[in-house]
């Protein structure tokens, strides 16, 4: 397992990558690809927008891109594994991995109908924060109602 941050070197790489999680979320959030076929990447990985490259024996996995809304506080804008690395745990460590990196506080969203989504991220945090985390139901400007998870990075999570 390596991450990797996305730079003008492999850009194109998370831009792939991105149009299959893109796809996926389509009929959920009612998104269409342009006439090219591609979908538009929002957030672009820019400014306060980090993005990294999960690869597995040398092929790309998963991307995620993260927002630094202020030092120290973290949303996840995007997060996706290929289909064939699912099931495996991969985005669990691969998301670990960046909570550990980045510390903070982090914010996790998923729009309505994503149960899936939900699922694996109240997975995902109940582990990494030992069950310290407060989940909710919000009314985010974009995406509508969306299930929330917050937590602040305890030193001694695993």
């Amino acid at each position: 397992m390596q991450i990797v941050n996305v730079d003008s070197s492999n850009k194109h790489v998370y831009a792939n990558l991105y149009q299959g999680y893109a796809a996926e979320f389509s009929k959920i959030i009612a998104d269409k690809p342009d006439e090219n076929g591609m979908f538009e990447i929002y957030p672009k990985i820019e400014g306060n927008v980090s993005g990294y490259l999960l690869y597995e024996d040398g092929v790309p996995a998963a991307l995620t891109a993260i927002l630094e809304k202020s030092p120290n506080e973290f949303e996840i804008c995007d997060f996706y594994v290929l289909p064939c690395f699912r099931k495996n745990k991969i985005g669990k460590l691969f998301i670990s991995n960046i909570f550990q990196r980045l510390e903070g506080s982090w914010e996790i969203k998923q729009v309505a109908g994503a149960e899936h989504a939900v699922k694996f991220w109240q997975n995902v945090v109940n582990d990494y924060t030992l069950g310290s985390f407060v989940e909710d139901k919000y009314l985010d400007e974009k995406w509508g109602l969306v299930t929330r998870q917050r937590f602040s990075h305890a030193q001694d999570a695993t």
